[in-house]
């Protein structure tokens, strides 16, 4: 089989939003003692925008900003910039790159240049928009993953439901064990023992027909792209069942796939070297991907939610 990939290195773009200006990408750049580069004290969100039609649809925009925000306040973190003024960023961003192929976009808000306090009261908020041309998180070949030896942090310690730059620690501390140990990905436990999410992606099992994803409280992050997965098979007349997973579940699962807004829609195919089903993609797997490719390049959509794309040109 062959093995999944991650893509190695970005393309850079000619330029990037920062603080209320478009700059060039090298000129993009930040003092060493950037508060958030010490304590992690930022927060992020991935979008995605594809290539379709002739122009480029960047998918549940106004979903992905509204989330940034609502990090944003988790930490403390006062932005100078409304909803529409970002969301017109990352538009405006995308024309000035003249970008007509599959990317990226990464809004950032941070604490800035300033003291070593951990309150960092008083000290400069920073935001930055990044787009770049990217088309794949992962290979479409399948995943072998494990299921890690570190816990997913949980809300009283720090809450999984923001994107704080922080909290990806935890991730990268999973993913390096992974790939040291020869396999694509990890999925985390919470402190229950349960099921809880991969480094970057939300998990469902498909079992007896129906679609099983743990719920919020397991220490997950409310993925718009694990929303996204669950409307189109609502409307494909899926059973959607949100509960706790053992980890014994996901040896037995029919199939499994990870979800989110880099990687996509992705299939496992096999867990701590056991192979999920017969260790091929499976059929409803296969048919959530095609469903979830053709919504988020506008050529489909799902019944209520026809605002999903945002097209640039």
């Amino acid at each position: 089989m062959q093995k999944a990939s991650i893509t190695p290195q970005i393309q850079k773009s000619k330029y990037i939003w920062m603080n209320g200006k478009i700059v060039e990408w090298d000129q993009a750049k930040i003092h060493v003692m950037t508060h958030a580069l010490h304590y992690g004290t930022g927060v992020f969100e991935g979008i995605r925008a594809f290539a379709a039609d002739n122009n480029l649809a960047v998918f549940r925009l106004h979903d992905h900003i509204i989330r940034l925000y609502e990090s944003a306040k988790v930490l403390d973190l006062e932005l100078d910039y409304n909803v529409n003024e970002l969301e017109k960023a990352c538009i405006d961003l995308l024309k000035a790159n003249d970008l007509k192929e599959d990317c990226y976009i990464r809004p950032i808000v941070f604490v800035g240049y300033s003291g070593i306090d951990l309150g960092f009261k008083d000290y400069p908020i920073e935001a930055a928009i990044i787009a770049f041309p990217f088309r794949h998180y992962f290979s479409k070949s399948g995943l072998d993953v494990c299921v890690s030896s570190w816990t997913r942090l949980y809300d009283p310690v720090t809450p999984p439901l923001a994107k704080i730059c922080g909290n990806y620690v935890n991730s990268v501390l999973a993913k390096r064990e992974a790939l040291r140990n020869g396999y694509d990905e990890a999925i985390m436990l919470n402190a229950e023992g349960k099921v809880s999410e991969g480094t970057g992606e939300n998990v469902f099992l498909v079992k007896n027909n129906s679609l099983i994803t743990p719920p919020i409280s397991s220490s997950i992050l409310q993925g718009i792209t694990r929303d996204t997965v669950v409307k189109i098979a609502t409307e494909e007349r899926l059973n959607v069942i949100e509960r706790e997973v053992a980890r014994a579940e996901l040896y037995n699962a029919d199939e499994i796939f990870l979800t989110g807004s880099a990687a996509g829609v992705v299939p496992v195919l096999s867990v701590d070297r056991k192979k999920v089903g017969n260790g091929e993609v499976g059929p409803i797997t296969k048919k959530i991907v095609q469903k979830y490719e053709l919504v988020v390049t506008g050529k489909s959509s799902v019944k209520g939610h026809e605002d999903w794309v945002t097209w640039v040109y």
